[in-house]
């Protein structure tokens, strides 16, 4: 499908309000920003750079993390939240790249990895190497839902339609766009509809909003 006028122009729309849209984690390697991603899941990107900044001081290498005793992996990260879950996730990427022998930079050996998903795989090829990928986190899910640029029911078939609706060269900073909307404008509650440029082509607006008198 090719891009229609009307997604080319919500597009524009977007890059005018957050045009310096990057991802706000920060990393000194692809390895570190994998395991950002992973500390971000239903926690805040202040909150990780925050643990990150002192964590990657005493480990920021596959095998440095598969050395380090879980327990003090949990108590670096604990207030990310989830901090069992995500310790365990980051020694097994790290156990998986040391087997591969070394990082791997492509979306689907990057998927390879234990306790890598699809989502996280997308953000670090993106991000990290540059590559064409749409991640959906909840910011995306909802927002291209609200909008209208999709009619999804799952993160996967929002990043099929996005990838469908959109040029290939248009697929990360999209993303990236479209978690600013969510983050800073497109709210899940209490959206500032007065504030944004995309009303005249917003599902949500239009619906629930627009036809008010």
């Amino acid at each position: 499908m090719r891009m229609t006028k009307d997604n080319g122009e919500i597009y524009r729309l977007l890059d005018s309000m957050h045009g310096g849209a990057e991802c706000e984690l920060n990393f000194g390697s692809p390895f570190e920003l994998l395991v950002a991603v992973v500390l971000s899941a239903q926690c805040t990107d202040k909150r990780v750079n925050a643990v990150t900044a002192e964590l990657f001081k005493v480990a920021n290498t596959p095998q440095q993390f598969v050395d380090m005793p879980a327990e003090e992996l949990e108590r670096r990260i604990f207030s990310c939240g989830f901090y069992r879950n995500k310790a365990r996730a980051i020694k097994e990427l790290s156990a998986s790249i040391i087997e591969l022998g070394g990082m791997p930079d492509t979306r689907e050996e990057l998927m390879q990895l234990r306790g890598v998903g699809r989502k996280t795989a997308n953000v670090v090829y993106a991000v990290a190497y540059g590559g064409n990928a749409i991640a959906v986190d909840t910011h995306v899910f909802r927002v291209a839902n609200r909008i209208g640029l999709v009619d999804a029911k799952t993160p996967e078939q929002t990043e099929e339609q996005l990838m469908l609706n959109f040029d290939e060269n248009l697929w990360s900073h999209l993303h990236h766009l479209l978690i600013f909307q969510g983050r800073y404008v497109c709210h899940s509650r209490n959206p500032e509809c007065g504030v944004c440029a995309l009303k005249e082509y917003c599902k949500h607006y239009k619906k629930n909003i627009g036809q008010r008198p």
